[in-house]
């Protein structure tokens, strides 16, 4: 079961049944994009702190313009969207602003810093500490879904589903708040993979006996802890 939205959700679905497994999509998160309008004094680089920003990046700055991004995957969904100059931190916020540190002169940078809703403060408070001109923008908005689909409660009822993947505490705390109480039994049975230690607290907190994190931030060492479904 992958609980993470779009964009992301069908290429671990993909992902998780080329690994021979059958897959169940139940996203925890609806996301929507904002529409924000160009900056008066345009910046000189974009950060981004996660795939769902570029959408909003995209009609905001130009293609050109040098993008830091959080991992691997959000650098190469940068790409696709036509950004010329990607970088990618391979990690964490922490491994972002370690990257900022290494490739860019603080005095001669305005940084613009997208991301969603109450995330990224403490990112760009780190930024502006080390001399740079942060302007954070929330590019869009991550709601919980309202109830999970009952196609996928069915299934956990009846033990069809073995492993649950989260990818961020939000999602995971959302996930469980909309599964209807007396289904959280049945879905704590399952094994949780998750991205990161805060989301581990989560899942253990509702329930959760297996739960394993993957040794790094992203989606394919999530997906190495599921491994191929064995013959």
């Amino acid at each position: 079961m992958v609980t993470r939205p779009e964009p992301g959700l069908s290429e671990t679905l993909v992902a998780v049944q080329k690994a021979g497994w059958q897959a169940y999509a139940s996203p925890a998160l609806e996301i929507s994009a904002h529409i924000l309008p160009p900056l008066a004094k345009p910046p000189t680089a974009l950060v981004l702190t996660s795939s769902q920003a570029i959408a909003c990046a995209c009609g905001m700055v130009a293609k050109n313009l040098p993008v830091f991004a959080v991992g691997a995957r959000t650098a190469q969904r940068a790409q696709a969207a036509g950004f010329t100059q990607v970088y990618s931190a391979n990690g964490n916020a922490a491994d972002l602003q370690a990257l900022l540190a290494r490739m860019v002169v603080p005095e001669q940078e305005r940084l613009l810093l997208l991301s969603g809703a109450g995330q990224g403060v403490s990112l760009a408070t780190q930024l502006q500490a080390l001399g740079f001109t942060v302007t954070r923008q929330v590019a869009y908005a991550a709601r919980p879904v309202a109830q999970i689909e009952p196609a996928i409660v069915q299934q956990l009822r009846t033990g069809s589903i073995g492993y649950s993947l989260f990818f961020s505490a939000q999602s995971a705390k959302a996930w469980v708040q909309a599964l209807p109480p007396d289904v959280l039994p049945f879905a704590a049975q399952t094994t949780a993979l998750v991205l990161s230690g805060a989301t581990a607290d989560i899942v253990r907190a509702a329930g959760w006996q297996q739960v394993h994190v993957a040794v790094q931030p992203n989606a394919t060492a999530l997906l190495a802890l599921l491994g191929t479904r064995p013959a």
